[in-house]
C-alpha cells in the first residue's frame, strides 16, 4: 500500500514486527505492564533476550524490518531497557529514526523519560548528542534542563560531551531553556541551572528576540504582584537563588536595555523587591546602567522619582516604610561607591508630609558628590568591596575587630527588617 504514510504506516507496515518484539520481551501493553524491575522480569531477562534474538534473526529479511526494529528502539528508550536496546542496535536499529507522531529520536525520548543509562548507551553507539528535533528545535540537553526530575540525564549528557552553549535557530541555549521552563512553584529546577552554569553555560547568551538570562526572572517577579502570598514567597525565593547563581558566574544585572535589566526592575519596585535589590547591591552590581552610566538610567534618580510620586500623608505608614527602605538602598549605593555617580539635572520636587525628609536626603547626597570623599569613607568602601560577595554585613560582624569599627563598616541601615514580599 504505497499511498500510506506517517502514523498509518505503523499500523499497516511495521507495527506487527514492533508488537512481536514487545511480545518477545513480555511487554504486551506499555501502559499496563508489570514493573520492569520486578523479580519475575529480572529472573527471565536472559531468556527473553534470547527469544528476542531468535525473532530478529527470523525476521531479518522481512519487509520494513529496519523500521520495525527502529520503532521498537523508541519503546526501549522510553522504558529504559538498555540490554534489549543493545540487541536492537546490533540488529540494525537506526539511531536517527524519528517517532512518526512527535518526531523525537530515541535519545530525546530517553531524556524525556529520565533514563540516563539509556542516554549513555545511545550516545556510545553513535547517537548525535546535540541533535535537535524537527518540531520544537530542542536538543537532548534542552529537554534535560527543563525539569528537575531529569537532572540525572542532564549530568550524564554533560559528562558525555554535550555542547552546553549550543543554540537553536532562535538563539536559545540550554540555560535559557531551563530558565524559561521555571515557574518557581511547580517547576523549581535550580539544580539544573546550577549544573549548566558549572558546566560552562554562557550567562551572556541572548536570543534573537533579545531575551537574556534575567528575562524569566523579571517575568516571574511581575507574577508576584497581587498574587497569592505563599506562591509569591516561593517565586521570590526561587528568583533569589537563581540570581545568586547567575551573578556568581559573571552575569551582569545592570545592562541595557532597561526592561531587560534586573537591577532597573528592582529599583523601580524597591519596596516590593527589597531583599533581591539589597543582594544585588551587596554583590557589587552597578546601580547605574553598566554600559552607559548614569546618563542612561540611574538608581539615584529612580529611587527619588518613586519617593516623590508616592501620595503620602501624615498618617500613611506605607510612605514612612517606603522612605526607610529608600534610605537603606541609598546608603548601600553610597557605601559601595568610591565616588558617587549622580545623574545630570538631578532635581526633585517632593510633596506630602515627608517632603522635608526627602529634600534633606537629596541635599546630603549632593554634598557628598561635591566634596572629595574622606579617607575613612574610602577605607570603608575598600574593605566592604574586598569582603564581597553577599552577605557583606555577616562577614563584617565575623571580623576580629572592636565593635565600634564593625559598626563603622556596617551599612547604616543594616538592621532594617527584610521581610519576604
Amino acid at each position: 500500500m504505497p499511498f500510506l504514510h506517517g502514523f498509518r504506516r505503523i499500523i499497516f507496515e511495521y507495527q506487527p514486527l514492533v508488537d512481536a518484539i514487545l511480545g518477545a520481551l513480555g511487554i504486551q501493553d506499555p501502559e499496563r505492564q508489570e514493573p520492569l524491575d520486578g523479580p519475575h522480569y529480572l529472573a527471565s531477562e536472559e531468556s527473553r533476550l534470547q527469544v528476542l534474538g531468535e525473532l530478529l534473526e527470523k525476521k531479518a529479511h522481512s519487509p520494513f524490518y529496519q523500521e520495525g526494529v527502529s520503532n521498537a528502539l523508541l519503546k526501549m528508550a522510553e522504558l529504559g531497557l538498555t540490554r534489549a536496546a543493545a540487541v536492537l542496535l546490533r540488529s540494525g536499529a537506526n539511531l536517527n529514526f524519528e517517532d512518526p507522531v512527535t518526531y523525537y529520536t530515541a535519545l530525546h525520548i530517553a531524556v524525556l523519560r529520565n533514563q540516563p543509562d539509556m542516554v549513555e548507551l545511545l550516545v556510545r553507539h553513535g547517537a548525535d548528542i546535540n541533535r535537535r528535533d524537527r518540531i520544537h528545535e530542542s536538543s537532548p540537553l534542552d529537554l534535560a534542563s527543563e525539569e528537575p526530575e531529569r537532572l540525572p540525564c542532564l549530568q550524564r549528557l554533560l559528562e558525555l560531551g554535550a555542547d552546553v552553549n549550543a543554540a537553536d535557530k532562535h538563539g536559545k541555549t540550554a540555560l535559557l531553556h531551563a530558565l524559561a521552563s521555571s515557574d518557581g512553584v511547580q517547576v523549581h529546577n535550580t539544580d539544573n541551572i546550577r549544573l549548566l552554569l558549572e558546566g560552562g553555560a554562557d550567562v551572556k547568551a541572548t536570543t534573537k528576540d533579545g531575551d537574556t538570562v534575567f528575562t524569566c526572572i523579571i517575568f516571574l517577579l511581575g507574577e508576584t504582584v497581587g498574587g497569592d502570598k505563599e506562591e509569591a514567597q516561593m517565586i521570590n525565593r526561587f528568583c533569589f537563588q537563581v540570581t545568586q547563581l547567575l551573578l556568581a558566574h559573571g552575569a551582569d544585572p545592570s545592562e541595557c536595555p532597561a526592561h531587560e535589566s534586573l537591577m532597573h526592575i528592582c529599583l523601580k519596585s524597591f519596596k516590593l523587591h527589597f531583599q533581591l535589590l539589597r543582594f544585588l547591591l551587596e554583590s557589587g552590581a552597578s546601580y547605574n546602567c553598566s554600559l552607559h552610566g548614569a546618563s542612561c538610567w540611574s538608581g539615584f534618580h529612580i529611587i527619588f522619582e518613586r519617593l516623590c510620586s508616592h501620595p503620602g500623608c501624615a498618617e500613611d505608614e506605607s510612605h514612612a516604610d517606603l522612605l526607610r527602605k529608600a534610605e537603606t538602598v541609598l546608603d548601600l549605593m553610597v557605601t559601595n561607591s568610591r565616588r558617587l555617580q549622580l545623574p545630570a539635572n538631578f532635581d526633585i520636587r517632593p510633596v506630602g508630609s515627608l517632603a522635608d525628609k526627602i529634600q534633606a536626603l537629596h541635599y546630603s547626597l549632593r554634598q557628598l558628590e561635591l566634596r572629595p570623599p574622606p579617607l575613612k569613607h574610602l577605607c570603608r568602601v575598600h574593605i566592604r568591596l574586598h569582603l564581597q560577595p553577599w552577605p557583606v554585613d555577616a562577614k563584617v560582624k565575623a571580623l576580629p575587630l572592636p565593635d565600634r569599627l564593625k559598626w563603622f563598616l556596617l551599612s547604616e541601615h543594616s538592621g532594617v527588617a527584610e521581610e519576604d514580599s
